[in-house]
């Protein structure tokens, strides 16, 4: 496939070698450990799966300290190992692959939610801890047919000028080392769709440009355990109209979209990423999406049924968030906060509705 012309449709499969304490942290006491955890996650069944629903790609977020050791990063050749059979084994699937860093050196985007300033856009040494991590990836991988590098997932840089200078620094470093590599880049604050009108393009004829989805997050994330606020913990659905906080001073950083909430409205947040799209003449993708899977049932698939609507009449591809777990997985397997939810109560533990509705984006 020409992966860039194609217009892409996928899951990402976080959790395999990111956010692995997550997984750990839901089920403590049948978690074996990083390696056999990255060996039997996902295995080739499950990759044959999400081809034959009719997906054509899935994005693979991985943690660089899995993967890189210490402050020298020395490779942990073993860690190696089993995602090179990954690659190999997502690609003989007939699955493209993108290849995200979802945390480097210097950055995590989850503590950007807090308040958190990110070494990456001011410490030379995490710029080029992570020029290091990229080196070793685009090496190992690059060079092969039908992957797409992710350069950073969810920068969380103090201002849009800031991103543009480290991204096209990191960009032009990977670009160097895999020359014919298609690169995925991303907006900051997140990859919010409303920061593509500070974003930079690159001169550069094989870019995915992409941004996330969430929005308002106040519907998606609500109740979702690791936001503290009182304001999350409101039972909304969608659509809807939200009141507003009493108080203005949160102590995460995540957007407050109060007021009424539609799939106008929703359509509106995406403008910026169509508008760059269409006077740069470049490809973009919504490389995350999704609902908490303990919102109300109706309401999140209203919200998922609105916005893939959306993508599919913008042409626009997608990589829906999760396959497996992570709290908005198509599958929970030992989670035992979602044991009870009506969409997992069979054999499988697998969310059929949802599959086939985005099956059908």
């Amino acid at each position: 496939m020409d992966i860039l012309k194609e217009r892409l449709r996928g899951l990402n499969i976080g959790g395999w070698f990111s956010q692995v304490d997550c997984i750990e942290e839901k089920d403590p006491v049948g978690f074996p450990g990083f390696y056999e955890h990255a060996k039997s996650f996902i295995t080739q069944k499950d990759l044959q799966f999400i081809k034959d629903l009719g997906f054509n790609h899935v994005r693979l977020p991985v943690d660089y300290f899995n993967f890189f050791k210490g402050e020298n990063l020395e490779l942990d050749n073993a860690a190696f190992e089993i995602m090179d059979k990954a690659v190999d084994q997502i690609l003989d699937s007939g699955l493209a692959l993108i290849l995200d860093l979802h945390k480097c050196p210097g950055h995590d985007f989850h503590q950007g939610t807090l308040r958190n300033a990110q070494p990456l856009f001011a410490d030379s040494k995490a710029k080029d801890d992570a020029k290091k991590v990229w080196s070793v990836l685009a090496e190992r991988y690059g060079g092969k047919k039908n992957i797409l590098l992710e350069i950073l997932n969810e920068p969380v840089a103090p201002d849009s000028e800031t991103w543009n200078k480290v991204k096209d620094e990191l960009f032009w470093h990977i670009r160097k080392i895999a020359p014919k590599a298609p690169i995925v880049v991303g907006s900051n604050k997140w990859n919010n769709p409303a920061k593509f009108a500070d974003l930079t393009p690159l001169d550069d004829d094989n870019v995915l440009y992409s941004f996330h989805s969430y929005q308002p997050v106040i519907f998606t994330h609500q109740h979702a355990n690791w936001i503290p606020e009182p304001y999350f913990k409101q039972d909304r659905s969608w659509p809807g109209t939200y009141a507003p906080p009493e108080k203005k001073d949160f102590a995460v950083t995540l957007p407050i979209e109060d007021g009424a909430w539609s799939k106008t409205r929703l359509y509106s947040t995406m403008e910026n990423a169509l508008e760059f799209r269409s006077k740069y003449k470049v490809p973009v993708a919504c490389n995350e999406f999704g609902v908490y899977v303990q919102v109300e049932r109706a309401s999140q698939l209203n919200w998922i049924r609105d916005f893939t609507f959306l993508l599919k009449e913008a042409d626009v591809g997608f990589s829906y968030w999760n396959y497996k777990n992570l709290d908005f997985g198509l599958l929970s397997v030992g989670e035992n906060l979602h044991k009870d939810l009506p969409q997992y109560n069979n054999a499988e533990r697998f969310d059929r509705e949802l599959a086939e509705l985005l099956a059908r984006a």
